[in-house]
This record gives structure tokens, sequence and C-alpha cells, in this order.
């Protein structure tokens, strides 16, 4: 039998691999950093969004604080009914502020101060009209409480996670607040 020799097939190789490869690894990469400029941009808004989130919360914790100072100014002896309820609503200011969460073990530890002096930001607010009547007073902080907390809670679904969780916390905190503004004293 002739012995009949045939020019080997071209099969791919190791080398054939590599530039396959190679050439994906670059294509990959192209696309990746097509990506992230638009991505970018992305991550800007919501960083953007999140930071405005956070400014009119900041904002609104900020004028619900300057209604306690103004019932407590006008009530003095509303202090231990009210200071609690207070120092939370300074904290939930100051934790939008500084973009981080309040801290749990610090409200839930909180005693209600002696005397409670207005913040130093509140002062700078116009104070809103108090009611003469103590009762009066406190039913108009649970209202303004219980609005503050449904607008934190509808601006939940446009939230970032983190801003979500933050204004979940402090929505569920707000609405609290109103109930144990709305309990009559001696329920307590």
């Amino acid at each position: 039998m002739p012995s009949y020799r045939t020019a080997p097939r071209s099969r791919p190789g190791p080398r054939r691999r590599s530039l396959l490869t190679g050439a994906a690894g670059v294509a990959s990469a192209a696309l990746l950093a097509g990506c992230s400029d638009s991505g970018d941009s992305a991550a800007d808004e919501r960083t953007s969004a999140a930071r405005r989130l956070r400014a009119a919360a900041a904002k609104d914790s900020g004028e619900l604080l300057g209604r306690y100072d103004a019932v407590l100014a006008a009530h003095p002896s509303l202090a231990g009914r009210l200071a609690p309820l207070r120092a939370e609503v300074k904290q939930h200011a100051d934790a939008f502020a500084a973009g981080r969460a309040p801290s749990p073990t610090a409200s839930a530890g909180a005693t209600a101060p002696k005397s409670v002096s207005p913040s130093p930001s509140a002062s700078a607010r116009p104070s809103p009209s108090v009611p003469a009547d103590p009762e009066d007073a406190v039913r108009a902080l649970a209202k303004a409480e219980r609005e503050l907390a449904d607008r934190r809670g509808e601006a939940l679904l446009d939230a970032p996670a983190e801003e979500g969780r933050l204004l979940a916390s402090v929505a569920a905190a707000g609405a609290a607040h109103a109930y144990l503004l709305t309990e009559p004293e001696g329920d307590k």
C-alpha cells in the first residue's frame, strides 16, 4: 500500500487559543470601561439624590426639634414628658446631617434631663406658634410627628437603600412618638 502523506491540518493550538482569549479580554475590558462611564454618572446621580434626601430629612428633623423647643419654652412643666422624645428627634436631625444612622443604644437609654434648653440651631429658626394649653401643645406636636412620619414613609419608595433604612427607622420612631404624645398621661 502506498503511503500518502497529507499535509497536517491546522488545529487550534495553544497559540491560537491564547490569542482569542487575549482578544476577548481586551474586548471585555473595553466594554467594562465603556460601561463604567455611564455607571459613574448613574452612581453620581444616586449619590446626589441621597444627599438631597438627607438634607431635606435633616431640615425636617430640625424644624420638628424647633417645635419641641418652642413647646418646652412655653410649657416647662412638660419637660419630663417631652425631653426623651426631643432627645431622639435631635439624634435623628444629627444622623441625617452627618449621614449616619442614629445609635439605638443612645436613644434606648435616654433619660429625661432635669431641664431642656433649646438647641443653638433652633434659636436661629422662627418659633412656631404654641397653643396656650399644654395638652393642645402636645397634640400639635403629635400631629407634626405623625405628618412627618407619613411623609418619610412615602419618601421610602424612591430612597436609596441606606437612606431608606434610616428613613424607615426614623419614620417608625416618629409614629411611636405620635402615639406616645396622644396617649393620656395616666395610662403610661
